[in-house]
């Protein structure tokens, strides 16, 4: 099988030539383009996840090696977690070359976070099936590049550090509202509110609701530290 001329030049951004084209070719089919002859990407995605975890673990290891479990853990939740395999998935265009059946097509689906993120992990797994681990990992550490030299030294998230400052006071955890939604299906926008049980509350807009609740958690803790 010959790559055709996108995912060629697709393969090349991501820098590792395939000797089994299929193997990307399966990565970037998605499940609503499925038929008796061609695969999608689901097994994939779940091998790339395990794949992308070890070379992750490996490189939180090395980078600080007296780090604790309990600041590796965070760091790692930060480098692994969708959000972030989706925007690598945009910076080397993943989602131009996806092969999507008509009503994920025109769903927005090459924009879709989940998807794209998904997806990620597929190419991750078939450079892994392709290459070998050794492969796979310089594939992913140069994607993810600044994203794992300059992870937090405490990466624990805004939602985390928000309900542990309500607990060390004695309050319930924070409640989060969505209190509006608008844009089209495909590309939805969130507000959400988050509230303690003293009355202090802040709201933010995003794309997805679990960015609006990190962003309003973030708001609120700012408040509450003054």
């Amino acid at each position: 099988m010959k790559l055709s001329g996108d995912l060629r030049i697709f393969s090349e951004r991501l820098g590792h030539t395939f000797a089994k084209p299929e193997l990307l070719v399966r990565a970037v089919t998605h499940s609503s383009m499925v038929s008796p002859h061609r695969d999608d990407n689901q097994r994939l995605e779940f091998l790339g996840d395990r794949v992308l975890g070890l070379v992750m673990a490996e490189a939180l290891l090395s980078a600080d090696p007296n780090a604790p479990e309990g600041l590796l853990a965070p760091r790692y939740n930060a480098l692994v977690r969708r959000e972030a395999c989706a925007d690598v998935a945009r910076e080397i265009d993943l989602g131009a070359v996806l092969k999507l059946g008509r009503s994920e097509m025109k769903s927005g689906g090459r924009r879709k976070e989940a998807l794209l993120a998904d997806a990620m992990e597929a190419v991750i797994a078939a450079i892994y099936q392709d290459g070998g681990f050794d492969a796979a990992r310089r594939v992913v550490l140069d994607l993810w590049g600044d994203r794992v030299r300059n992870v937090a030294a405490d990466a624990r998230d805004a939602k985390t550090a928000l309900q542990e400052w309500a607990q060390a006071r004695g309050e319930v955890p924070p409640q989060y509202v969505e209190v509006a939604r608008s844009g089209p299906d495909h590309q939805p926008v969130f507000t959400i509110e988050v509230r303690l049980a003293s009355g202090l509350a802040e709201r933010a807009t995003a794309g997805s609701k679990r960015q609006a609740e990190q962003a309003a958690a973030t708001a609120l803790l700012k408040k509450v530290d003054k």
